[in-house]
């Protein structure tokens, strides 16, 4: 009996330090969850909820690696947004922002790098097979033009440039170039209300600041009804 109760007794004692030990390691676990869940809202923009930049060339490099040639670098940027801010506020502004960030996640897809660049500038990196690539782009303009529904009740008519760059067309994977071709594109047909696709010249066009100098030729899709 009494070996019993000895055997009992270090089986408690155990039960006791395990107990005891799981308590820190219990605290430490949520602590590891809530910073994990403020690291990963740190990369997203807080008001589009879209990736910020950082986060979203991490994933974009990931997503040119895995699809290669399909893939399509997409840079968006809001026409006259300047226009809207000054006209019904900055509220209104920060509507417009937030409804281009889910539209431009429910365009995009699951497997894309969607990001905010900042003011309202946005980048897409998405798999995309050439075949696809005009319908696609045409989706995306009409999306972009739809006027976005305010919380009272008031509709704000929207426009957006549209510029997006291919590896088979421009030559290369490399992300950074890409984007600066896209960009050129965008900036030559600034206002049209059409996507424009890079060509190679565009990877030619002298630049300040990122942005585009000159005109040189571009295909055009997607013409905004």
């Amino acid at each position: 009996m009494g070996s019993v109760l000895r055997v009992q007794a270090q089986f408690g004692q155990r039960a006791l330090l395990l107990t005891t030990a799981a308590v820190p390691l219990t605290g430490w676990t949520v602590h590891a969850l809530s910073l994990h869940r403020q690291l990963a809202a740190a990369k997203k923009d807080p008001l589009t909820g879209l990736l910020q930049r950082d986060a979203y060339t991490a994933r974009a490099r990931q997503v040119l690696a895995r699809h290669g040639d399909n893939t399509a670098v997409i840079l968006v940027d809001a026409d006259h947004f300047k226009d809207i801010n000054d006209t019904l506020g900055h509220p209104a502004g920060d509507a417009v922002l937030a409804a281009y960030g889910a539209r431009l996640t429910a365009w995009a897809g699951r497997s894309a790098s969607v990001g905010r660049l900042g003011g309202d500038e946005f980048a897409v990196v998405l798999p995309m097979s050439s075949s696809r690539r005009e319908v696609r782009l045409a989706t995306l303009v009409r999306m972009l033009h739809t006027p976005v529904v305010l919380d009272d009740g008031r509709r704000v008519d929207v426009a957006a440039s549209v510029g997006a760059a291919a590896p088979d067309v421009i030559g290369t994977r490399d992300l950074s170039a890409l984007q600066r071709a896209a960009d050129a594109a965008l900036y030559d047909g600034k206002h049209s209300g059409r996507a424009h696709l890079a060509t190679g010249e565009h990877t030619r066009v002298p630049s300040t600041n990122g942005r585009r100098a000159g005109r040189p030729g571009t295909s055009v899709w997607g013409q905004a009804a």
